[in-house]
This record gives structure tokens, sequence and C-alpha cells, in this order.
């Protein structure tokens, strides 16, 4: 029989031993009118805690992982209970606290797991975690919840059903159903394995069913404007003040290896003297919190002094007055058409250009580029270095010609 009442409270209990000092945060369960209490194991400040809205009050990062440990063991509650709903089991105030204590035996579901994880990254959000990847594991949670929908018609599934089967038929739903490529398909599966492992090491499932599944993601050819085509753009009188805005901003990065992001969240108190005396972008990378140091190239210098007074820069203090990406790819094709440039031309072209046409093909070192880049490490750098023909065929004809001088000296 279901419930016709249901009640959570978090409140701070004191015990009788304790006289000062933070209280323990417990969880008041009631259903039709019967109530149990539950200990959260957190403690909280009595000053610092709200009872309307039962939560801590505050923004410091130790506050909010706080409550979304609360909202994360409150959204474990109603899991419990949709759990007996579907066993058509009696919901009760206790059979709920049963089943968070581990006194029965309580089957752990896939999304419940996922949920859980991605509450707790949220808490770290700015501190281990930057926004891009919260984003990515949401949008993994949300696939997962649909392909589960779809293949098995149900709201999730048990962590026991995890195995070999399940992750191929997830992998060929991304593909087929989701139109992602293999590369974005590998992406989103390697973010499933970690929520995988969660379960494997707290012993909820008794193997891993991505040992015998290969996680190969497919080396791509990067694609970068040549020299001609990078002139080509930079020379082009555009009438058009929008695309002549989008052009500059776009060889900026060209001048200076920025992604998108980062350039949008560009400031002017970023770019201080360095060691030379000379201007340089001091910024943490937004994708990997990545410390990248950048000395401007004399075009990069004249992109922002055009821009020095431009309203939206001087409103917000950034650099560049950058649309949404998806305008800036929009009015890029314009551009690309304009110069005669056949490729599909989009913003990331320009962090490729940087790495390979600007710098590598001009004999700049491959480990500063790769500092410049913000790479982890030089293997990350060495994909732009693969697509230089041009620079095989320099090192080539300096051996050629080192091997010439040989054979003309005397014996």
């Amino acid at each position: 029989m279901l419930e016709k009442s249901f009640g959570l409270l978090f409140y701070l209990k004191q015990s009788k031993s304790q006289k000062k000092g933070p209280l323990y945060i417990y969880l008041k369960i009631t259903v039709d009118g019967k109530s149990v209490e539950l200990s959260s194991k957190r403690k909280c400040e009595s000053a610092k805690w709200n009872p309307s809205s039962a939560r801590a009050d505050g923004t410091r990062e130790d506050v909010r992982e706080l409550n979304y440990f609360l909202d994360a063991l409150e959204l474990q509650i109603f899991q419990a209970k949709r759990s007996l709903i579907e066993a058509n089991k009696e919901v009760s105030a206790q059979a709920l606290k049963d089943i968070l204590t581990g006194n029965v035996e309580s089957r752990k579901k896939i999304l419940e797991v996922f949920s859980v994880h991605n509450a707790q990254m949220k808490a770290l959000q700015g501190v281990d975690f930057a926004a891009s990847t919260m984003q990515r594991y949401n949008i993994s949670y949300n696939h997962t919840r649909d392909f589960i929908k779809w293949k098995y018609g149900t709201n999730d599934k048990d962590i026991k059903d995890l195995d070999h089967e399940f992750i191929s038929q997830y992998a060929f739903w991304l593909k087929t159903v989701r139109r992602c490529d293999h590369n974005t398909t590998m992406k989103y599966l390697v973010n499933f394995k970690k929520i995988v492992l969660i379960c494997v090491k707290n012993k909820w499932l008794p193997g891993d069913p991505f040992s015998n599944f290969k996680l190969t993601r497919k080396v791509l050819e990067r694609t970068a404007l040549t020299d001609i085509e990078l002139r080509r753009i930079a020379e082009k009188d555009f009438e058009n003040v929008r695309l002549s805005n989008v052009r500059d901003i776009f060889l900026f990065s060209c001048y200076t290896g920025l992604a998108y992001v980062d350039v949008k969240n560009l400031k002017r108190t970023d770019i201080q003297k360095g060691v030379d005396g000379e201007l340089w972008i001091f910024i943490n990378r937004q994708k990997t919190n990545a410390l990248s140091r950048i000395p401007l190239l004399n075009d990069a210098k004249k992109i922002i002094n055009k821009y020095d007074h431009h309203p939206k820069c001087v409103a917000d203090g950034v650099v560049l007055p950058v649309l949404t990406n998806q305008k800036m790819n929009s009015y890029l094709k314009e551009i690309a058409d304009c110069c005669g440039i056949k490729m599909e031309l989009t913003y990331h072209i320009a962090r490729h250009t940087f790495a390979t046409t600007v710098t590598l093909s001009n004999g700049v070192p491959i480990e500063t580029v790769s500092k410049m880049l913000g790479h982890a490490t030089i293997k990350q750098t060495q994909h732009y270095a693969k697509t230089l023909d041009l620079k095989v065929s320099e090192d080539m004809g300096r051996l050629q010609r080192k091997l010439g001088r040989k054979r003309m000296l005397p014996t």
C-alpha cells in the first residue's frame, strides 16, 4: 500500500554530552504521520544553519559542498522510495531508513550512482573541475538515461545489469540514434566508465564490463590555414562591421593559439609585461586549467589596440567583443566564402593555425609551442607537427645539402 503523506526535514541536533561546537545534521523522514530520524554524519555551525531552507547559508566552498551532499542524500531517499514502489513494497519511514543504512539489500541503480557523482562534482566545480567538465558529465548522464529508456523501456537499471553487451549496445545507440562520430562516442563512454569504476571499487559490481571493450580513438588530421590563406583573410577589406570584427577575433586566436572560450573570457588584466619587458598573456585555460603564457606578436597587439575603446570591451573589461561560438562560426563560413577558402572554417581552426602555420612552420621548437598552447605533454602537440609536410621537406633539403657537402670534401 502506498503512503498518504510524505515529508523530509534536515535539522541540527545537539547530543546530551555536547556543550559547544558544530552540531550534527539529522534527517527526519515522515510517512503517514510516522517518523524516523537518520544522521547525515555531517556537522554545521548553528549560526550558519537556516531552518527555513533546511540548508547552510553562505557561498563558501565548504558550505556549497555540504548543501550538495544534503541534496544528494535527499535524492537517495526519493530513489529509495521509487524502488519500493516499483517492487510493489510498502513505503514506510523505517523501510526507507533501512535501505539507506544497509539493513536490507539495496540494489544500486546506474542513474542513481551517476546522479550522486554529478552532484558531488557540482560541489567541486571551480575547485577541481571546470564548468565545461561538469557540462560534459551532465550530457553523459542524459545520454545514459535516454539509452536505458530506449533499450530497456525503464527509467533506470540495476548496477548488476552492467555487462559487455550493455556497453556494446550503448556504443551502438550513440553512433546510430544520437549520430555521434566515433571519437565523440568514445568520449561519452570514457565518462560512463568512470561511473562504472565507482561501482567496481565499492564492490557493487563484481567486475569491470569495460575489460574487453576497446576505448580507442581515431587519429584525426588537424586542419589549419596555409600562410597564403591566413594573409588573404587578414588583408581582406570587409565593409560589414560585424564580419570585420569576427575576422579580427579569429586572427587574434591565429596569432595567440587561444581557444574560443579563452578569448571570450580574456580580460585586460590578463595582459601584462613578461620577463622580456614585452606584453604577454597570462591565463589559465578554461578547458584544462593549465597555465598558458604567450608573448604577444605585433599583429595580435594591433588587434587589441583596435578594440581598446569598443563599448563592450570597456563595459565588461574584456579584450575583444566576442560573440557566441555559434554566431562566430556562422560568420566565419561567410568570411571563408568571401576569401575563396574551400575548407569549412570554424573557430577552432585558429588554434591549429597558430600551432602549425604561425609557429612550428617558422621554426619555433615544439616544446615552446606546447607550453604556449597549455598542453600537459608534448604528445598532444605532436598531432599538429604530423601535418607539416613543408617542414619535412625543409628538413630533408637540409640533409641533402649536408650530404652533398660531404661528397665534395677531398679524400
